[in-house]
Formats: C-alpha cells, structure tokens, sequence
C-alpha cells in the first residue's frame, strides 16, 4: 500500500485567483473573460458589489450576498472571511438554492498578498477536499508597473505566486520590453502577455493547475512550465542595478532536478527544514518526485509553511522519470537550497553509519 494519497484533482472544482495592484485592470478582464459563453457556469467572489464595475452585470438578487449575472454566471460578496464564503456557495449550489458552476474565480483587492488563499486552498481540509487551486492570474499596470515594484512588496508577490501575468495598459506607454523582462526575473515559471482593456481567451487564461481541465488528465509539462529553467542553473540577477530600491531584488525562481529516484525521508526534512526556517521566504514550490518504492510520481505542492499533502498520480505521464522542483524563493538561491539538500543527505549517511 502507499504511504501517498491519489490524486483527486480531477474530481474538485478548480479555483483560479486573479490579483493585482490598485488599477491594474482586474475587474476589466473578469467583466470581459464573464461574458465568454465558455464561462457562463462559473462563480465570482468579490469583495463588495458597491466597489466593482461589476455592478452592471448584476440582473438578480438571490439573498443579501448571491446575485446572478447576465452572463449566467453567479456572483457573491466575500463574508466574514473566504473559507466561509466558499462553503456556503458550495452548499447553496447542492441545495439548488442557486445555478450550478463548475469553477470559481476569485477577485482579491489590489494590496492582497494572494499567499494566504492559495494556503487555504492547499491545505485546509474543509475547503480542500472539494476545491483546488488552478490558476494565479496577476495583472501588471505597464504605466505604474515600475513605481509599485521599487515601492511595494505586495506587487511584487502577487507577481512572484502568479500563473499568469498580463501586462495592462500596455497602449499607454512606448515599450514593454524591460517590464517584461523585469517580470521574466521575478517570476521564470510565469506565462507573460499583454491584453487590451481585458480581451483574452479564458481557454488561454486559466487552467494551469496540475490536471487539464477540457482532457480531464495529467498535464506535468504545463503545470511546472520546466522549459522556462532550460539552460539556466541559476536564476538571474543581473540587471538589478536598482536593487538598493527595489522590494523585487532577492526574488528568484529556479527548478532542481535529480535524475536517480530519491529517498522520501530525506525529501521530507529537506523540505521541513526549509519551511521552518526559511516558510516566508519559500513564496511557491511545486514539483514531481520518483520516489524509491513508487511506482507511480509523487506531487508536492506549497505556499510558504503551508503544504498539500503529497499525493500519487496515476502514473508517469511520459518517459522522463527526473525528479523536479520548482522553488520562487526570497533570498533563497539555488545553490543553498542544494547545498541544504547535499548537507541532510550527509547527515543521514553519517548517522547510518555510525
């Protein structure tokens, strides 16, 4: 029997995040990506119906915090807090007391840390267990970009956590060539793109969790975006030249890979250690581990501290057997954590042996 949990991606409703600085464009794309027919049996969780231009899209009241919009889709204010809001919204749905959904799309206010919901959704078992994270799409003002990264750390991890980054008001300025590489730096992983006054295809939008949601499948090259770290060991920081300035200077993203299965132990207190004395500079990690004794790779996925319990995949989704880890880090590069790594592993045989 394994030790591992099975995936039960596929059977949780998938939950995407869309965050942002003050003005960066979140209610403009969620008003425009709304009226796609291919998200008419989503819900949206805001904040408050009186903050948001969402307000004209409203056609009907269920109760005092559930409305449906024109395009179907159903709508709801955030309650005393989201875990809350989110089981309440699932109950609703089973009880026929509103329109089914099969997604949920979640607007944060624009000085959110985006950290603590994908936490909720990794790891708390009353959410979890019908729910789970998808997607962290970012919008990235082009105009004010540059003075909120030098000024807000908040900008800067809500571009550090995202899937997803769309470059706003791009029209606006002469050239986005050093935002985006400026955005390539903080975040390799991340898919960037520039959209027009919230014009994109939701198909090209979300679904960048770990299970394809049209092919109901396993989809590993997407969800870790591994050609990303292809030909870099090291994440770069060149360019930091405004490093005495800037929150964004000690935030790097790098992938390791091993090519021999690895030991679970080791693995676990590799990781244990780092989340307990690095958790809140440990911004993202995702990977897929050949385990000895496993036949089938093992998914780890966290936020700072907080982790999803490892769970088995069916099976390897191709011939590549490498294990690989994705690290966002602040001040954590990646030969320490390597070097962390090799010193559990020094431990472990010196304790063996003696």
């Amino acid at each position: 029997m394994s030790l591992f949990e099975k995936d039960k991606s596929a059977e949780r409703l998938p939950v995407s995040l869309v965050t942002g600085f003050l003005g960066s464009g979140k209610t403009t794309l969620l008003n425009r990506v709304l009226r796609h027919d291919a998200m008419r049996d989503s819900a949206v969780i805001i904040n408050e119906y009186g903050e948001t231009a969402l307000d004209h899209l409203l056609v009907e009241r269920v109760d005092g915090e559930v409305a449906v919009l024109a395009s179907g889709c159903i709508c709801c204010t955030i309650r005393s807090d989201l875990e809350e809001t989110l089981r309440t919204l699932l109950v609703k749905r089973d009880r026929g007391e509103v329109p089914p959904f099969r997604r949920i799309l979640i607007e944060t206010t624009g000085l959110a840390d985006p950290a603590p919901i994908a936490q909720l959704l990794l790891n708390n078992p009353l959410v979890s267990h019908f729910l789970r994270l998808d997607t962290v799409v970012t919008t990235v003002d082009a105009v004010n970009a540059v003075h909120q990264l030098d000024r807000q750390y908040e900008a800067v991890k809500q571009v550090a956590l995202a899937d997803r980054l769309l470059i706003t008001k791009s029209d606006l300025v002469s050239n986005t060539a050093a935002l985006y590489q400026r955005l390539g730096r903080l975040n390799r992983g991340a898919r960037i793109e520039c959209v027009t006054h919230g014009e994109i295809d939701p198909a090209g939008l979300f679904g960048a969790g770990l299970v394809d949601p049209e092919k109901k499948a396993v989809d590993v090259a997407r969800w870790l975006n591994e050609q990303a770290f292809a030909g870099s060991c090291e994440a770069a920081h060149e360019h930091a030249h405004h490093a005495h300035r800037s929150h964004d200077a000690s935030i790097t993203s790098f992938m390791i890979a091993f090519d021999e299965p690895l030991d679970w132990m080791a693995v676990s207190r590799w990781l244990a250690y780092l989340r307990s004395a690095r958790g809140e500079d440990l911004l993202r990690v995702k990977g897929i581990l050949n385990l000895l004794g496993q036949q089938a790779p093992i998914v780890i996925h966290g936020v700072h501290h907080v982790f999803h319990p490892p769970v088995a995949l069916p099976a390897w989704p191709d011939d590549d057997r490498r294990s690989r880890i994705v690290f966002i880090t602040r001040g954590i590069a990646r030969q320490e954590a390597l070097a962390l790594w090799e010193a559990g592993r020094a431990e472990a045989r010196d304790s063996c042996s003696g």
